[in-house]
Order: C-alpha cells, then structure tokens, then sequence
C-alpha cells in the first residue's frame, strides 16, 4: 500500500494564515464608502442638515432611502444614546426588514453580504422616537466595484401628523397580553400613519411623542410648545422652517394623554371647564393652520379609550365646528374606535386604522 503523502505541519498552519490573512485584507480593501452628503440619497422628515457629512435624525418614520449595486451593505451611524431602533429594508421586502438596534457611538454595521450583483434599494428607517435621542447618518458602505445608482423619486402627495404614542407605534409589536412600553417593540413603519401614507402613495412626516398633550403632558412640555422644533429631543429651542415643506394633508391625533392626566390622574390645576378644553385645542389647530393655510386638516382622535364615549370626541367636534363657522372650510374630524384593549394598540389594530383613514383621505383627497 502506498505511503499517504503528509505536509509539514508547520507549512499547513502557516498556508492557513495566510489565507485568513488574505481575506481580511481583501475585505478591508473591498468596501467604499458613500457619505451622508451625496447626492444619490433621498431624505423624508424634519432632519438637520447643519452638518451635511452627518444629518441628525431624531423623529419617528425619518426615513433615508437609495439606490446601489453590489453583493453588500454597511450603514454607519453614530448614535447619541443606544437606544434607538431602525428598519432597513432591502429591495422593499417591507415583510422582513433588518432590524438594527443602534449602539451608542460611532459604528458601522454590516447589513448584508450575500446580495445578488444587480441593482438593489435600501431604506433606513427610525422606528423609534426622540425621547430615545438623536441618531447622524454618516453614510453606507457597499462592495468596491459597486456603484451608487440613480436615487428613488420622492411621492408628490405630502401628509404631515402631529400625535402622541400611538401615532409614534408605541408598543405595536408587543405581545397581547405582554407590556408595550419596550423599545424593541415600537415600530413606527408599522403605526396607522405610516401605513395609511405608504397605501395612498404620500411621502408622510411624523411629528409626534409618547406622553404629549394639548393642555398637559406626562412630563413638562406639551404639544403647542413641541410641534414647531426641528430636532424631536425633547423641549429644546431649535426652529422648523415650514416654508422648506408644505404637507397636502395634516392630522391632528391629540388629546389621549389630556384625557387620562385630567379626568383620572387628576394633574391639571386648576381644573379647565369643558369650554376651555375646547379653546385650547382650538387655539392649537389654528396654529397649525397659520403654517398651512390651503392643507387639507383632519382633526382625529383614537383608538384608545378617549374615544370610549363622546366626551372627548366632543371637544374635537365642537373646535372644528368653531372654525367651520369662522371661515375654514377645509377641516374635518375623524374618530378612530376603542376596540376595548385597554394598552397601547397593536398592528392589527394600526392596519384597521390605517384603512380608515386611507379611505377618508382618498375620498376627501380625491386620490385615486
């Protein structure tokens, strides 16, 4: 029989880390990197721009989307807290997104190294909200040889929302029966806004806050003082120009939080008599009309359990009656029923709610 043909030992080890060598080398070369500032990326939302390199991002649904070739994908951001959660979705499989968890800091994470070598998309969007800080974009990486292709278009419809948790998706992805205050588990790709925006075709910025009212918040900022910031971190002075974007649509979904902190939690001193509810309400959708003086306005409410009777629909009602009277003929109301669960609703309960409004504003819109 003949001898097996045996290599030094020390020649097969020494093989092997070359090669292992080789490959990280080669991977450390293959990656180019796109920065934030190209021109191929398409951004949706109040963003700060002041630092073209690495806009900040800070409200829920800002949405940053592309068009590459390539085998891989790399996203590099830098974190101001490590509590925020973003969808990335490759070629608009909107069923199974890459689901990253930020870490506080600078980092790039590797989406995907196993793509096909043709053109492909990606969207990059906050799932989570201000109150988990801001997070800058610095850019993607893709395979070297790959190229940056020429950006998706933007919708021409706009709808603008200004809510609170359920708008925002607080807890929309918790079990029935488990909590709904994890951040893992709020997913604003999958709130009724979100999903109503993307069933008509509509570009949609979110302008809303876990806790935030009218006349009383679950901290010390309320919605009047809020709705007009460019940055979504808390009460701070920075300053939205309106001019920059003019939303066809607007929806107002406030008034759950006024609800629970002035009927039950018994917060606001002195207590306001049913006229000053409705003067105060009032007085905030006349300033969103100031910005928007030809947007279409949705006053809605829901589908928590301030809709559970018609006191606080009511007060909704009788505001939007006032203008009406007053001249504004272009404003309307919207409730969405209380189901009875008595959390935060889930994503079936968004969907329903989503296809509701769908339906208003198409109809309302003329969208077809």
């Amino acid at each position: 029989m003949p001898k097996k043909l045996m290599l030094p030992t020390l020649f097969c080890k020494n093989a092997t880390a070359i090669l292992l060598l080789s490959i990280a080398s080669s991977q450390l070369l293959a990656a180019q990197f796109f920065p934030a500032s190209d021109n191929h990326y398409v951004y949706s939302g109040r963003i700060d721009f002041s630092q073209a390199d690495s806009p900040l991002v800070t409200w829920p649904g800002t949405s940053i989307k592309a068009n590459f070739s390539g085998s891989s994908l790399s996203v590099v951001l830098d974190d101001e807290k490590g509590q925020n959660y973003f969808n990335i979705i490759i070629d608009n499989d909107i069923e199974s997104p890459y689901v990253l968890q930020a870490k506080q800091g600078l980092h790039t994470y590797t989406i995907s190294t196993a793509l096909n070598q043709g053109a492909h998309s990606v969207e990059i969007y906050k799932r989570t909200e201000g109150e988990e800080g801001g997070t800058r974009f610095k850019g993607i990486e893709i395979v070297d040889g790959a190229t940056m292709l020429p950006p998706p278009q933007k919708p021409k419809r706009r709808i603008e929302i200004y809510g609170d948790s359920i708008t925002s998706g607080m807890g929309n992805e918790g079990s029935d029966n488990g909590p709904d205050h994890l951040k893992s588990d709020k997913n604003n790709y999958l709130a009724y806004g979100a999903i109503a925006a993307r069933e008509l075709n509509a570009e949609l910025h979110t302008i809303s806050q876990s806790g935030i009212g009218v006349m009383i918040s679950w901290f010390d900022f309320i919605m009047p003082q809020f709705f007009d910031q460019l940055s979504g971190v808390g009460n701070n002075d920075t300053q939205w120009d309106f001019t920059q974007w003019t939303p066809d649509v607007v929806l107002i979904n406030l008034m759950q939080n006024d609800k629970w902190l002035i009927d039950r939690e018994k917060r606001l001193h002195p207590h306001p008599s049913d006229e000053e509810r409705v003067t105060h309400y009032q007085q905030f959708v006349t300033s969103i009309r100031a910005h928007y003086p030809k947007a279409q306005i949705i006053c809605a409410l829901g589908s928590m359990d301030a809709t559970q009777d018609a006191k606080w629909p009511n007060y909704v009602r009788q505001a939007v009656r006032n203008m009406r009277q007053a001249g504004d003929n272009k404003i309307d109301t919207l409730f969405f029923d209380f189901t009875g669960y008595g959390q935060h609703p889930r994503v079936a309960q968004h969907r329903a709610n989503a296809k509701k409004l769908s339906a208003f504003i198409r109809k309302k819109m003329q969208w077809d």
